[in-house]
Parts: structure tokens; sequence; C-alpha cells
């Protein structure tokens, strides 16, 4: 069976769309033709008498079908450039094999810095576009200085507005563009973040993130009274000093996803995910109050993107969340046994589990729990501060599956 070929062109907003002769004379003797209901409106004049159109629509499955029934090129009409978190990227990933033909186009952060006459070789850029907060949170705790976002009908200016401005991130100003290219209908507008939650916008829409002040540097090693307390008990909280140690016997700069079991006051998920933004961090608390400190506490140092769960760990539904490579135990409520094992049946192969322990008997619990869970516990080490009780920091490691 011969590869499938695909033959993108990349369009802006405009209804009168210019081809060069070498687009158009591709575009005249084609005769499968693909893409948004978009782009079918902007090109329908474009298109040769008997043309056979394959709308793209989600899911994309049946899309890819009606391709594969197709032996002859494909034309598929694509916005902007379709490298740049475009459909050229999806059908590599899904026809690692096919032949592609690229006529980009200026994508549309790069069309919205031309209206602007702003440079875009500092930009971090993000897709909204059907995606997670997840890097867009990240470049906010990397405190990114300039941020293009793509939009979509959920991720909207007001609503990244708003996320921005609950977080703490409000010393930025936002140049939004609709419509680009369209003669009739485009908009450069400039917003203030308060301006922009309250506007209303036209899709297709997408913006500019510019900070408009110096932005203060990511806190380390957060002091125990700036958290927010449990029921204003400040001795209920990892302390700054083993937090900071705890962290690093985690070793979160290498994993992607660090469960907190029995977070508390928030502080140890708080602290990894602005010291390891990239990470996916899920924290777990049994008492009710945990929902609204983690609330609190969150939005006072700015880490948005904290998943919780409140309620009994050995009753959650594991499945909703990412495998962790990193787990701290920060809570057991006597369970501890019980918790471990539940934690070895999700924890990815070499992935870490760690245990402060103040008492003796937490200290035998975790390690009749890790042997019997066929972990190799490592050596740990013990701290004291000030006129607190020693605790031992205690590590295990699950076995690593050979191929």
């Amino acid at each position: 069976m011969s590869e499938q070929s695909f033959i993108l062109i990349g369009l802006d907003d405009n209804r009168q769309q210019y081809f060069p002769p070498q687009v158009e004379e591709l575009i005249r003797n084609g005769h499968l033709f693909s893409g948004g209901v978009r782009h079918r409106e902007i090109v329908k004049e474009h298109l040769p008498e008997g043309a056979v159109w394959i709308p793209i629509t989600v899911p994309l499955d049946p899309v890819f079908r009606a391709y594969a029934t197709h032996r002859e090129p494909i034309i598929v009409f694509a916005s902007g450039d379709p490298l740049f978190f475009g459909f050229a990227v999806t059908i590599q990933k899904r026809l690692p094999d096919a032949s592609i033909c690229l006529y980009p186009a200026f994508n549309s952060l790069q069309t919205l810095a031309h209206r602007l006459v702003m440079r875009y070789d500092d930009m971090r850029t993000v897709s909204l576009t059907g995606r997670h907060w997840h890097e867009f949170d990240r470049a906010l705790i990397e405190r990114s200085p300039k941020i293009g976002v793509l939009t979509d009908r959920e991720h909207t200016p007001a609503t990244i507005a708003a996320r921005m401005l609950a977080y703490g991130y409000g010393r930025y100003s936002l140049y939004l563009g609709e419509h680009l290219g369209n003669r009739e209908k485009e908009r450069i507008r400039h917003l203030t973040l308060q301006e922009a939650t309250q506007a209303t916008f036209e899709h297709p829409n997408n913006l500019l993130l510019v900070a408009n002040s110096p932005l203060p540097p990511r806190p380390f090693g957060i002091p125990d009274e700036a958290f927010a307390h449990l029921d204003g008990r400040s001795r209920m909280i990892t302390k700054a000093p083993i937090r900071l140690v705890t962290l690093s016997q985690l070793n979160l700069g290498a994993c992607n996803s660090f469960w907190d079991v029995g977070f508390c006051t928030g502080s140890v998920s708080i602290e990894a995910k602005l010291q390891f933004p990239h990470l996916s961090v899920t924290a777990f608390e049994i008492r009710p109050e945990g929902e609204k400190l983690m609330n609190d506490n969150s939005r006072r140092f700015g880490t948005p993107g904290i998943e919780t769960y409140i309620g009994d760990f050995l009753a959650a539904d594991l499945s909703r969340y990412p495998r962790p490579d990193a787990v701290f135990i920060g809570g057991h409520g006597g369970k501890l046994n019980e918790i471990i094992l539940r934690l070895s049946k999700v924890l990815l192969p070499g992935g870490v589990i760690v245990l402060n322990a103040v008492q003796p008997e937490s200290k035998a619990l975790f390690e009749a729990g890790v042997s019997a869970a066929g972990f190799r516990q490592l050596p740990g080490m013990q701290l004291a501060i000030d006129t607190y009780n020693p605790i031992e920091i205690l590590k295990a490691v699950s076995p690593i599956i050979e191929p």
C-alpha cells in the first residue's frame, strides 16, 4: 500500500484569499479537499467543479478513516502555519509515514505581533485550544514576561484574565486579536486584565500577554507563618526546612506526576509546584477544611493547576489522575499500610515514596508496608528543627520492570 499524501495550505481569516500561482494551480487541478467549516467558507469560490470535501470535525477518527479510503493527494486547508499547533502535527502523529507538502501562512500570533509591531522572538507560546490549563499555568509560574496564547471557546480571554487575577498574576497587559486577516471584522484591542474579565469577544481570537512591570521572583522555602493554617494550628504544617529536604528526596525534577497524600495546608504541593512547574500535582486530603486551605494558599502563592481530592484516599477513584512517579505521604490517619498497598498498584516503575516519621510506630509501619509492597527502602535521614521532635525522612522506590 502506498503512503498517503497531503498538501496543506495555510489560511488567515481573509474572505478574499490570495494564493500564489503554484498554489492556485494545485487547487485548480485538485479533486479531494478537506478542512473545517470556516475554511470551506473561505475557499469555496476557489474550488474546482466536482471537488470532493472531507470536513474536519471532532472526533477525528472518522476523518482519518475517510482519508484512508483515498490514495490520491488530499489538499487540506488549515489555519495559519499547520506546523504551529496545527493539523500537520496531527497528521504526523496519526500517520507518521504520510507525505506532507506545506504552504503555510503566518500563524495568528505572528500576525497579531505584526499588527502591534511588537517583536516576538522573545515570546513564549501556549495553546489552550482543546487543551488543559497546564502549560499556561506553567508559563505564569515560571514568570514568562511575554506569553502568546491560542484560545478556544472555553479558554476565552475573559476566563484567562480571571484566572491570572485569581492567582496574583495581575502585572500583565493583554493585547487581543479577533478575526485576524478578515478585512471587515478584524479588531485589535489593548486591555487591562480587569477590563478583559468584563469584555465580550468574537471567535476566532488570540492574545499576547506582556508584563508591564518586573515580575517578582518565585518564592523558595515559604515561611510557615505565611500559610493559612488548619484551625489556626501553626504546628500542623510540614516545616519549611523539612519541606525542602523532603522535596529533594522526591527527585521531582525527573518526575512528571506528583501526589501529595494528606496535604493539610497544601504547603508541600505548593512548594513542589513553584519549584517544578512542569509537574502535574494531585493532592489528597480527608478533612473537608482542606479544600478551602488549598484554595486560599494556592492563590496566595500563585500556584494554579493543583488538582485536589477531598475525601478518603482509600475510596478515591485513582484512575482519574495521572499515575505518579513520586508520592509524599503527609498524613495517613493510622492507615499507612493500606495507603502504601494502594499506591503500589499505581506508582510507576522506579517511582519514589517519601514519609516524614515523627513516631517510631510510623517508621515501623512504613518499613513493613514498603517491604510487603516489594519496594526497596533507601537510607533515610533524621532532622531536628528548633524545639520540635526529630523527624526521620523515609524513602522507598518501586521496582523497575525489566523489558
